[in-house]
C-alpha cells in the first residue's frame, strides 16, 4: 500500500547551544494513504510538534520525514510552501479571521491554488460550507457562529482544496460532547469521500473509535504505534 507519511529516525530540537532541548526522539512511523490515525499522549509529549513538522509548518532537522513522497527534513521555506499545497490543517482554536465571513475564511484554503478563478473559488467554498451544514451561514462572521459552527468552517477550509492529507490538532477540545462527535464524524465522512489521509491529535477518548489506528506518544517518543486495522486492540492499548 502507498504511504502518505514515512518517518524514520526523526529527532527534533528547540533552541540553540546550551539552551538546546531535544523534543522528539528517534520517531519511526508509517501511515498509509487513506488511513485515519489518532495520536494521543500527555500534554507536552511532542504530539503537536510532530504534527507541525508533518504539516510543513516548520522544517524537520534530523532523520527522514517524507510526506506524500516529498522529503521535508532540512526543507527550504519554498519547499515547505509547495508541500502545504497538498495539506489541510485544522487547528485547535479554529483560527478563523474575525473580519472575514465564513465564505471568505473557507476561500482562504484555496489561495495557494492560483490556477482557480475567483468564481471557481467562490463556488467551491460555498459548496463546501453546504456540505458541512452551513449553507445558510455563508455571510456570517465568526463572532456570530457557535463553537461547533466555527469548527465546521475550519473543517471546510481544510477540505475545500481536496487535500491528500488532513492534519488536525485537538479539533474537539473546545466543543461539547455532541458537537465534538459531529465534527469528527464530519471529518471522517468527507475525508473518506475525498480519499485523503487523516492524522489527528487528541486527548478526547470519546472519538477514538473513528481511528483505523491509534499511536501513543510520551516524552517525545512513540511508545505504541498500534495495529494497522481498526479494532478494539488499538483502543485497549491506549486506555488500559
Amino acid at each position: 500500500m502507498t504511504l502518505a507519511i514515512s518517518i524514520h529516525d526523526l529527532n527534533h530540537y528547540f533552541g540553540q547551544g546550551q539552551l538546546q532541548k531535544q523534543v522528539l526522539f528517534d520517531i519511526n512511523l508509517e501511515i498509509n494513504k487513506g488511513e485515519i490515525v489518532i495520536m494521543t499522549g500527555p500534554s507536552g509529549s511532542g504530539k503537536t510538534t510532530l504534527l507541525t513538522l508533518a504539516g510543513g509548518l516548520r522544517s524537520a532537522q534530523s532523520g527522514s520525514l517524507q510526506v506524500l513522497g516529498q522529503e521535508l527534513c532540512s526543507a527550504t521555506a519554498q519547499h515547505l510552501t509547495e508541500a502545504r499545497r497538498h495539506h489541510g490543517y485544522i487547528f485547535q482554536a479554529h483560527n478563523l479571521h474575525s473580519s472575514l465571513t465564513a465564505l471568505q475564511n473557507v476561500r482562504m484554503g484555496l489561495e495557494l491554488h492560483p490556477k482557480l478563478s475567483t468564481t471557481e473559488m467562490q463556488t467551491r467554498s460555498a459548496e463546501m460550507l453546504e456540505q458541512v451544514g452551513l449553507g445558510n451561514r455563508l455571510n456570517y462572521y465568526p463572532d456570530d457562529l457557535s463553537g461547533g459552527q466555527k469548527q465546521r468552517v475550519a473543517i471546510a477550509r481544510a477540505l475545500v482544496s481536496h487535500p491528500q492529507l488532513v492534519l488536525a490538532d485537538e479539533p474537539t477540545a473546545a466543543l461539547d460532547s455532541k458537537s465534538g462527535r459531529d465534527v469528527v464524524n464530519l471529518m471522517q465522512t468527507l475525508a473518506k469521500e475525498q480519499g485523503c489521509t487523516i492524522l489527528l491529535v487528541t486527548h478526547d477518548n470519546r472519538i477514538l473509535d473513528v481511528a483505523d489506528r491509534i499511536v501513543n506518544m510520551e516524552d517525545g517518543r512513540l511508545v505504541n504505534v498500534g495495529s494497522t486495522s481498526r479494532g478494539d486492540a488499538g483502543i485497549t492499548s491506549l486506555t488500559g
